[in-house]
């Protein structure tokens, strides 16, 4: 079950997220968007090439998940964007808040599924000649 989950979250993440990364790049080329964009958020975008890194980090990670291949990574990376997404309708554009509730919950349970690949970025001493758990799997 821990694993079917893990499999839900991880194409949940990966659909959601290339999704609205390919909807970006209309956006940055002035076409019409597929999927409505929220003017609160186009607002935070004042710069073009901050939507073009972000909506090429959310196409990167998205087919990373999808692809199941460095999946502790794109989490990783997407750490912000999932946070920034959440305040953003938490506290300026309630239309989206219960996709953002879930991209928070689905992000959540996939770093505690990696943590084991995590845990050596907090050790206050690591061994230094000591291979971590996660790369030995």
């Amino acid at each position: 079950m821990t694993k079917f989950f893990m499999q839900l979250c991880r194409l949940f993440l990966g659909i959601i997220f290339l999704v609205a990364g390919i909807n970006g790049y209309f956006v940055i080329f002035e076409l019409e968007p597929f999927i409505a964009t929220s003017p609160e958020a186009m607002a935070l975008f004042e710069f073009d090439y901050l939507l073009v890194a972000e909506k090429s980090l959310e196409i990167i990670c998205g087919v990373l998940l999808l692809s199941n291949q460095f999946t502790p990574l794109a989490i990783t990376i997407l750490s912000p964007i999932v946070a920034n997404i959440f305040l953003l309708h938490l506290f300026v554009d309630h239309s989206l808040l219960l996709l953002a509730v879930l991209l928070v919950l689905a992000h959540g349970y996939l770093l505690f599924y990696y943590r084991k690949s995590f845990i050596s970025l907090i050790e206050r001493k690591p061994n230094r000649g000591q291979v971590p758990a996660a790369v030995t799997r």
